[in-house]
């Protein structure tokens, strides 16, 4: 589940508007709060965030839209394995799973299972299920999922500088992954941890 940064911003707006209680907004009211000037252009990103699962129609009201509420046994997207060691491919799979909404964070969140131990040093345990954050950007120090070249995903922390981008495990016995900005796209940031103790 790869949204952009508008289309981040249209869930923002809808979440912003049930946390104050209030209806969902118009697509004129939409594109009034975003600055667009056609509906043409909202519509291609509700119809991502239709197909995302996020937003449904609202059939027969004037007001196009409202946020998807799963229900209590559903959950979020659970979305394959992730590697906290080399990069694998994240794979999107068709299963939710329920998170406390402690750990989730303001925006769309889903649900990754890590594999190896490069993140041992922030707790982080091969295993683990991290909770993230689905984002287009990140502050330098926040634990990323950065897709490598369009085809790998990795969980690392971030540091971002002119020119480069470097990916830094949390375990002595490895080193930092150096990219060139062009070559990272970061798809979210870790906002919580669940882990299992059973055998």
């Amino acid at each position: 589940m790869k949204l952009t940064r508008r289309q981040q911003e249209i869930y923002r707006i809808l979440r912003d508007n049930i946390d104050h209680h209030q209806l969902p907004p118009t697509y004129e009211e939409l594109c009034r709060m975003l600055g667009l000037k056609s509906r043409g252009s909202l519509h291609k990103h509700i119809q991502a965030l239709v197909g995302a699962g996020l937003v449904e129609p609202m059939e027969g009201l004037k007001r196009g839209i409202r946020l998807v509420e799963p229900g209590a046994d559903e959950g979020i997207p659970y979305l394959g394995r992730i590697a906290a060691g080399r990069p694998i491919e994240a794979v999107g799979q068709a299963e939710r799973m329920q998170v406390p909404d402690a750990l989730l964070g303001r925006g769309p969140c889903y649900v990754l299972q890590v594999s190896g131990d490069s993140m041992i040093d922030e707790g982080i345990h091969d295993g683990d299920y991290v909770v993230i954050e689905a984002q287009v950007q990140a502050r330098d120090g926040d634990i990323v999922v950065a897709l490598i070249d369009n085809e790998e995903a990795t969980l690392k922390r971030i540091e971002q500088r002119p020119g480069k981008v470097i990916l830094h495990p949390a375990n002595p016995s490895m080193s930092a992954m150096i990219y060139e900005p062009q070559q990272v796209r970061i798809q979210g940031v870790l906002r919580g941890l669940l882990r299992s103790y059973a055998k």
